[in-house]
């Protein structure tokens, strides 16, 4: 069920996947999968696109240039707006919007988490393609394809893990806020006129 856009509902998912980016965290335990799912299933499709998209671009900018470029200075030179891998990742999250406004159902917890697992899995699956595709650590044969999703393993967990706690946290909370929203009108509605 779509609902009508409150911008500090956008605001507020786009500021929790990119804070989830920018502090320490293990690798890829963060809210932008949610974000995704959460925008497909409840968000016009200009703002379920727009939450993650907007999520990825800002924090990567973050990152790229504040937390990457002291890490790594050999590697980041000049301020990065944009990197073509990441290409990869935004293609992943439109992928997840669609999913999310197509396999999500409300009220049904199955829905959700099978939902969120798939996420998961093209996530990985798009992403690491990526990496073995743009690398040189790996052969360029299907092995070096299956090398590359061996070694991400470890983050698919973490990605699995993150996604579920903040779809649970995205649209457990919605629905809190949905309840107590509409228990606040129903008093309002039955108290007596004076």
């Amino acid at each position: 069920m779509k609902i009508k856009e409150n911008l500090w509902v956008v605001i507020v998912i786009i500021c929790v996947a990119i804070i989830t980016r920018v502090i320490p965290h293990y690798p890829n335990f963060t809210a932008l999968g949610a974000a995704a799912l959460f925008g497909g299933a409840y968000l016009s499709r200009k703002y379920g696109i727009l939450v993650p998209i907007i999520a990825l671009f800002l924090s990567d900018l973050l990152l790229n240039n504040l937390i990457y470029a002291k890490q790594f200075p050999h590697k980041y030179d000049g301020f990065i707006v944009l990197q073509t891998q990441t290409l990869w990742s935004y293609g992943a999250l439109l992928l997840i919007v669609f999913m999310g406004s197509r396999f999500i159902r409300e009220g049904k917890i199955l829905s959700l988490v099978g939902t969120s697992f798939g996420a998961s899995v093209v996530f990985f699956l798009i992403t690491n393609f990526a990496v073995w595709l743009g690398s040189t650590r790996y052969p360029d044969s299907l092995s070096g394809l299956f090398m590359s999703y061996g070694a991400g393993i470890p983050f698919f967990w973490n990605t699995v893990a993150g996604d579920l706690l903040f779809v649970a946290v995205f649209f457990g909370g919605y629905e809190i806020v949905k309840a107590y929203s509409l228990n606040k009108v129903r008093k309002t509605s039955h108290q007596p006129h004076h």
